[in-house]
């Protein structure tokens, strides 16, 4: 039985991994991967997903004893679950120990991008204060008016957080969650066009591929910001680029991007975005939480076929 490693793991998967005594086979990529299949993919029974490529039905087929596929991650749209169904592999993620980092990180880009933290150090550093004076006004965070597209347990604790600020919550998911004291709002577009910022808060995967649409985004409006600290392809980036560029959105913060690591020039020139390397988890205590929930969901399948936080149950 072969662990096979899919992308590259950070250092807290990695030593996870080493302590536990698992040394996972690494795909390669390129012309060397069809080779190493054909030697190894028939004694794999597990995969560790760290990144891309993630495990579509191609790979699946070439590792037909695969019983189990875990995910380094709340997110699983790097996996083809449909069709890790259709073959009865098991899933797993690491929901729950990222919430309060995810949380930390999206309320950190709107206090950055509404008060325009990043720009006022980026004027402070390039020493335009003694020359050009005081920076414009910008826009409190105290009070205003916040939309959470996607109110589960990260979405929740953000959501929780703001409340903090005196902000007024409202948001949207697929059914109205019972009993939440948020005003709930019947479509992404009749949340953008009420509220000051949108924080989006939802899972990746085809689901939710393009939800924040154009129109989603020119109901936000010209006084309106974008937080995501979801999946890059929940938002038309392109739409976003373009609002952005001519003025018709007030700024934004982003964490995530549909090409990672590529981040288009026109977002990286814009003054009123702020830009985050996909670190919404990135800490030394959360990583370490991923790792170990990781490694229980491989442990437990490898040795009782089941898994500690399933997605979906291995048959």
């Amino acid at each position: 039985m072969e662990v096979l490693e899919v992308g590259t793991p950070d250092p807290a998967l990695a030593a996870a991994l080493a302590a536990a005594k698992y040394q996972p086979l690494r795909l390669p990529a390129g012309a060397e991967r069809d080779a190493f299949l054909a030697e190894h993919g028939p004694s794999v029974t597990a995969a560790v997903v760290a990144g891309p490529p993630g495990v579509d039905g191609h790979l699946m087929k070439a590792l037909p004893n695969l019983g189990a596929i875990v995910n380094y991650g709340a997110g699983y749209d790097l996996v083809d679950v449909e069709e890790a169904q259709r073959r009865g592999i098991g899933v797993s993620n690491t929901p729950d120990v990222l919430n309060d980092s995810v949380a930390d990180t999206a309320v950190g880009l709107v206090l950055a991008t509404m008060r325009g933290l990043c720009a006022a150090d980026r004027y402070v550093r390039a020493g335009r204060w003694p020359v050009e004076g005081p920076l414009a006004l910008t826009r409190d965070v105290s009070g205003a008016q916040v939309g959470i597209l996607g109110l589960g347990r990260i979405g929740a604790a953000i959501a929780s957080r703001l409340l903090g600020f005196d902000c007024a919550i409202s948001y949207h998911n697929r059914r109205q969650v019972p009993d939440c004291p948020y005003r709930y709002a019947g479509s992404p577009v009749e949340l953008a066009e009420s509220v000051d910022v949108l924080v989006v808060a939802v899972s990746g995967g085809n689901a939710t591929r393009g939800l924040v649409s154009r129109q989603v985004l020119e109901a936000l409006g010209e006084a309106g910001y974008l937080i995501n600290v979801a999946r890059g392809s929940v938002v038309d980036q392109d739409a976003l680029v373009e609002l952005l560029v001519s003025g018709r959105l007030a700024g934004a913060g982003l964490d995530v991007y549909t090409d990672e690591p590529h981040v288009p020039s026109a977002l990286r020139e814009q003054g009123n975005v702020v830009l985050l390397p996909h670190v919404g988890s990135a800490t030394a205590r959360t990583r370490a939480a991923m790792a170990a929930l990781a490694l229980r969901n491989l442990d437990e399948y490898l040795t009782r076929g089941t898994l500690t936080t399933p997605v979906l149950r291995p048959r």
